[in-house]
Order: C-alpha cells, then sequence, then structure tokens
C-alpha cells in the first residue's frame, strides 16, 4: 500500500506524487515478473492456486 503524507501542500501536488510513487511500483513489479521466464501452463496453474486460496478464504470468513 502505498502512502502520501500531504504537509503544507495542495492536494493535486500530493496526487502528483501519489501518481508517480504508483507508477513506478507497476514497473518494478513487470520488472520481477519478467526475470524468468515461466511456462504458461506454470503460469495457468499459479492463478488457478490462487484464485482456490482466495475461494477458501472467503468462504471460511462467511462461516
Amino acid at each position: 500500500m502505498l502512502i502520501i503524507p500531504v504537509k503544507d501542500e495542495n492536494i493535486e501536488r500530493a496526487l502528483k506524487r501519489y501518481k508517480n510513487k504508483f507508477r513506478k511500483v507497476q514497473i518494478t513489479k513487470e520488472l520481477r515478473k519478467r526475470r524468468y521466464y515461466t511456462k504458461p501452463t506454470t503460469a495457468n496453474r499459479e492463478e488457478m492456486l490462487k484464485a482456490e486460496y482466495r475461494n477458501n478464504k472467503l468462504r471460511d470468513m462467511d462461516a
């Protein structure tokens, strides 16, 4: 989660700083993701496992 402290500045400037930080974080995520090649089947399997984990977590919260 990105936190932008606003000290005696207008909200437009704070939004601009937030957008720049967000853009940089997205770039670093993409670089980390592209560091190694993952086969499409492996990527799909990881997505399915993550989705299953999320569903189980939500189901446990409801119960």
